[in-house]
């Protein structure tokens, strides 16, 4: 009897030991996911501010050129002051940022960016329109430094969601999701495309009040009697 309880002991005792090796093997590596993922998006924060940072010189740049539009500036000023009102970090200096753990807050990030790119684009449209600033060395010096900040936040974007990806395979996943819901990981917010973001803007410099007059309608051709 006593032989049997120790064996039951002793097998209930290996059971526990394998399954806490399996659960901490797990946990182990949604952690090493997830530092993966805050790794990523830290580096898609450090390309945005630094388009956050280079706007300042570029307002005071264009604001030179003689009778540049206002209303043009201005949204450059306001969508950046949007960008700056979204939490970037997630609490206190040195804690990890909460936003890809929470999809509206992502969503709001997302678009305040979207809303000061969008403003921009406008911006580097307008200036064409100035000769002084297309040969202005400052402003092409910022125009090229904006243009590869933009290139890398795509680039950086894409490289979170692939990580954001593999973090979020292994947190869904049967047996794995059970350490996860346990343990507290849950899936990771994806950045996700503007709608109609495939499509060229169509960019039309005609004022209104001047757009060509609709081509008249065809005349129609006479009816001819029957006899």
């Amino acid at each position: 009897m006593k032989l049997g309880l120790i064996g039951c002991i002793g097998v209930l005792i290996l059971v526990l030991l394998v399954f806490g090796g399996w659960f901490i093997g797990v946990r182990n590596h949604l952690v090493e996911l997830d530092q993966q993922v805050q790794a990523q998006w830290a580096q898609v924060e450090n390309d945005y501010q630094r388009r956050y940072d280079l706007i300042p010189n570029l307002v005071r740049t264009v604001q030179g050129a003689a009778n540049f539009e206002k209303s043009t500036l201005e949204a450059v000023v306001n969508a950046r002051a949007r960008v700056g009102q979204v939490q970037m970090p997630g609490g206190a200096p040195g804690t990890q940022s909460n936003i890809p753990n929470n999809p509206q807050a992502l969503a709001q990030f997302e678009a305040a960016q979207n809303g000061l790119s969008n403003a921009l684009s406008r911006l580097l449209v307008v200036v064409e329109r100035y000769p002084e600033l297309k040969s202005n060395q400052n402003f092409l010096e910022l125009q090229s430094q904006l243009e590869g900040t933009e290139n890398r936040i795509a680039v950086e974007r894409r490289r979170y969601n692939e990580v954001a990806q593999q973090f979020n395979t292994s947190v869904i996943k049967f047996p794995a999701n059970l350490v996860a819901n346990f343990t507290g990981f849950k899936p990771k917010a994806y950045f996700r495309g503007v709608t109609g973001s495939a499509q060229p803007p169509e960019v039309n410099f005609q004022p209104f009040g001047n757009q060509p007059a609709p081509a008249p309608a065809p005349t129609p051709a006479p009816a001819t009697g029957t006899r």
